[in-house]
């Protein structure tokens, strides 16, 4: 006979104290951190632990004794459920403030390297309408709230377009109108999903692996122009006859679609860097700008989701790179060779290395776009390519710029660049945690010596950080 779980306990009058990691805050009970989401500090709430372990405990508000005088009012009906912008209620000044203590925290924490002073974060240009691409998902079960639930009656429809629930892969929340793009983008989510009812058009099975309607992908650009991929998975002879109907009515609904494209996915997930993507009308590509260059961006290219921040990013990592025009370049996990670019006319030669071949071509198409002729892009996995054989064969570098995934540099990656030993590193990333870890590894002979932290994803917790690393004499 099982032991019954003790259940979890209640705490009233918690006053929420600071911000923590992952879009949470925290209070503490009995010298215990508790992590609590959507709430800001100031707020005094009574709390129901969820999860409870030796050094912390998780726990959700069940009712607010006061309200922070730092609270606003969210702007989006579904913050709360929604997991993507967690900071709605905080004001965008005590954001920025949170993620300067991250980074801050994160580099002599983990890094427990010397540290210049860090430099005030740059809040982003814009704060709502700031993505340049969403990615919204399609399924037969949408997410039922607690009210509907308890209602017992019949939910209609079930179907929803929108975002994965956090902890239940396949559910989605139904998205009636997001923020973070400009409104066209909401027009065509919603028009697609009137039209799929409407014509019975059946929404993707995420257990089941099976229905039409899979995924859709809305890009934008600075140039007015917008890309559109829709997700089918094609299971009988009438599901292309369906889908191409629905991409008719959408090329006909919404004229400013210069590429609107559609993939047949039959694999158990979305990602489309290994499927054909089919071009229905117009172009198979839409241009992005930044200064005098001009960038390609395809269905599968990677480029920064905050165009007009990503300017002030890049410029950062261009002014710590401190280029002459003498010195050759690194540009390390390049994708479609934007920094390469963009830095390419203030160096005597750019190297881009990455590991997706279609945003090499990409890399290689934006130089001749903009009739740069100093750079050479390599594909291939970074710790494979970046050899001392590469580096013998192409020399050493002056300056090497790094913008890693999340997950960091590989060490025989940091392991390369110490015996290629150039005389800046200019390390850019969207993780100050694996960053902080890499920039140990590189202390024995690099020196940091300036820290800029810049916010392209405001009411969230993500920031970006860019660290000038200095070649110790």
């Amino acid at each position: 006979m099982s032991r019954k779980k003790k259940p979890l306990p209640i705490f009233e009058n918690v006053t929420i104290t600071d911000i923590a990691a992952e879009g949470k805050a925290i209070a503490r009970i009995n010298d215990i951190v508790v992590f609590v989401p959507f709430v800001v500090p100031g707020d005094v709430v009574d709390l129901q632990v969820k999860k409870k372990k030796h050094s912390y405990m998780e726990a959700e508000v069940i009712r607010y004794v006061e309200y922070s005088k730092k609270r606003v009012i969210p702007m989006c009906k579904h913050f709360g459920v929604c997991g993507g912008c967690k900071w709605q209620n905080l004001p965008y000044e005590e954001q920025l403030k949170a993620k300067q203590k991250q980074i801050t925290d994160q580099l002599r924490r983990i890094g427990k390297v010397e540290l210049p002073e860090i430099r005030p974060i740059m809040g982003s240009v814009k704060t709502t309408e700031y993505r340049n691409k969403l990615e919204f998902g399609c399924s037969n079960k949408r997410w039922l709230t607690k009210e509907e639930i308890a209602d017992k009656e019949t939910i209609a429809p079930r179907e929803a377009i929108g975002f994965h629930i956090t902890g239940a892969f396949d559910k989605i929340l139904p998205i009636e109108k997001c923020h973070l793009m400009d409104d066209l983008h909401n027009r065509i989510r919603n028009e697609i999903f009137d039209y799929a009812l409407k014509h019975n058009i059946d929404f993707y099975d995420l257990k089941e692996q099976n229905g039409l309607l899979r995924d859709i992908i809305i890009r934008n650009s600075n140039t007015g122009e917008w890309m559109v991929i829709v997700q089918f998975r094609f299971n009988n002879e009438d599901d292309r006859p369906k889908a191409m109907k629905l991409m008719e009515h959408v090329a006909k609904m919404f004229p400013e679609i210069s590429a609107l494209m559609y993939v047949d996915n039959q694999k158990c997930n979305d990602t489309i860097g290994d499927q054909e993507v089919v071009t229905f009308k117009g172009n198979d590509f839409i241009y992005e700008t930044m200064e005098e260059l001009k960038f390609k961006v395809g269905p599968k290219s990677f480029y920064q989701t905050n165009t007009e921040q990503a300017y002030h990013l890049y410029s950062v990592a261009r002014d710590f790179a401190q280029l002459t025009g003498k010195e050759l370049v690194y540009d390390l996990y390049t994708g479609t060779g934007t920094i390469a670019n963009f830095v390419a006319r203030k160096a005597k030669k750019v190297v881009g290395i990455e590991y997706v071949p279609e945003a090499i071509e990409d890399a290689k198409t934006n130089s001749q776009i903009n009739g740069i002729t100093n750079t050479q892009f390599y594909a291939g996995d970074m710790k494979d390519i970046l050899s001392d054989d590469f580096i013998n064969k192409l020399g050493r570098p002056d300056v090497i710029i790094t913008d890693p995934p999340r997950a960091g540099m590989h060490a025989d990656v940091v392991a390369t660049i110490l015996r290629a030993a150039p005389e800046r590193i200019v390390y850019v990333s969207c993780n100050p945690a694996t960053q902080a870890r890499d920039l140990s590894a590189l202390a024995s002979n690099y020196q940091v010596t300036a820290v800029q932290p810049v916010d392209m994803f405001p009411h969230t917790p993500h920031v970006e950080n860019v660290v000038l690393l200095e070649r110790r004499k």
